[in-house]
């Protein structure tokens, strides 16, 4: 079996979205002839990006080997300083340590391990700097995971154009030396092509995130619920919208993003008006509607909820292990997917990683999306009622549809199968199995 040196910066004990692929990843490649070596952080909780899930453990094979930083990284509470690093476009102390624990330990991995290949799934993105050194230091092909599109992620926004046009030729002089690069979604594939030339004769797929189907094999009853529940898991980007919101002047005249985003509307904000004029329209509807939020919440997202005329009707799970957040999404009775919106001509490159396991429910899916690739999965999965991000309107009608069939114990949607199945992570392990079996001939 031929083994790979797996670089993953989440990865269990660390919970939350970033963790699932390598998760998968690392489970399902033995059974394709590669055996993952995994050098990864310390395993410690360091806020809302990586909270702490132990339960995940349980998922890695007991005879995969794990090389771990064993030093914590370094944090940097001060906003100030951040504010220099940022804008003086400076490596944080972060990826400094990161970058020189995992050489240092990837280094006496392939001391100890046969590697044949080396992968780095990014974010962080200086995983890219690591896996790019090894490769030309020990002379090893090595292939760029990116679950998220990096410089070219329309979510992210930076100081000024001039440091968005650094991080581009940042990325595109680090990923230059992959000798594969799998990108998340269709589009992302293709900006990226669009966006550096030299890409086009580059071995680049799309390898979307997906569901495990074991985590939906048992039976789960749909009608457990008494009330009429509206499920969103994961982070709601409140603070980040409410911050871009009021400063998007500013960003668009200095060009920070790359495109004209609100930011906002992937939060819970158009939701709970869109229920608000609900409740005002039709009080009665009120005492039969709960609205559960799973994910770890910040301030602004917990000021926002407060200040609502909702506020009773809202439960708060917090962060959940991965197992009960897929048993409370299986049981509601609608789910709840917003996003970012764009204007009507862009489309986005991300796809949420919650839309794969929202699909594998069968639920009902009330997606607030943009046009994109996310819209156009969802649009084939059977299980979807689209809008737009903003539209409050469009919002209640699908509610109000969804809300009905349930008064009247009638399904509603007619999920298509065999097109969700596709997403099946052990599905998604083959194609890039045989990636792999072209790099190492």
């Amino acid at each position: 079996m031929k083994k790979v040196l797996f670089i993953a910066y989440y990865f269990p004990p660390i919970g939350g979205g970033g963790v699932q692929r390598s998760i998968s990843f690392a489970r399902y490649l033995p059974s394709e002839g590669y055996l993952p070596v995994i050098v990864t952080g310390p395993g410690q909780s360091d806020g809302r990006w990586a909270p702490c899930d132990a339960s995940l453990l349980d998922k890695i094979p007991p005879d995969l080997k794990v090389y771990r930083i064993s030093t914590p990284p370094p944090i940097n509470k001060s906003h100030t300083m951040n504010r220099i690093y940022r804008w003086l476009y400076l490596p944080k102390p972060f990826s400094k340590w990161w970058i020189r624990s995992a050489i240092d330990i990837s280094e006496k991995a392939i001391a100890d391990e046969d590697i044949s290949l080396i992968y780095a799934t990014m974010s962080p993105f200086e995983s890219a700097d690591i896996a790019s050194y090894l490769s030309k230091k020990f002379h090893i092909p090595w292939v760029a995971d990116l679950r998220d599109p990096w410089a070219l992620d329309e979510m992210t926004v930076y100081p000024t154009f001039i440091h968005r046009k650094l991080e581009l030729l940042k990325m595109k002089h680090l990923l230059k030396n992959a000798s594969l690069i799998i990108m998340n979604t269709p589009e992302s594939t293709k900006l990226l092509k669009k966006s550096f030339h030299l890409f086009n004769k580059k071995n680049v797929i799309t390898i979307t995130n997906g569901f495990d189907k074991d985590n939906f094999s048992d039976t789960v009853d749909n009608d457990v619920n008494s009330d009429f529940t509206i499920v969103h898991s994961g982070a709601l980007h409140s603070e980040l919208g409410l911050k871009y919101n009021r400063n998007k002047w500013f960003y668009n005249i200095i060009k920070g993003s790359r495109s004209k985003i609100d930011m906002l509307t992937r939060s819970h904000v158009i939701l709970f008006n869109a229920l608000k004029k609900l409740f005002d329209k039709c009080p009665d509807v009120k005492k039969d509607i709960k609205i559960i939020l799973i994910g770890s919440m910040t301030e602004a997202d917990n000021l926002l909820i407060k200040q609502s005329s909702i506020y009773e009707n809202v439960i708060l799970r917090g962060y959940l292990p991965h197992t009960e957040n897929i048993r409370i999404i299986r049981t509601a009775n609608l789910l709840f997917l917003p996003m970012h919106n764009l204007p009507l001509e862009e489309r986005s490159t991300i796809i949420p990683g919650k839309t794969y396991e929202y699909m594998a429910t069968g639920r009902p899916i009330l997606a607030a999306v943009p046009n994109g690739d996310a819209k156009d999965i969802l649009l084939k999965c059977g299980t979807s009622f689209i809008c737009s991000p903003d539209d409050t309107e469009g919002m209640i009608k699908i509610i109000s549809k969804v809300f009905n069939s349930w008064k009247e114990n009638i399904e509603i949607t007619i999920p298509d199968w065999k097109y969700i199945h596709q997403f099946e992570r052990k599905n998604q392990i083959k194609k890039v199995a045989l990636e792999f079996n072209d790099i190492i001939k």
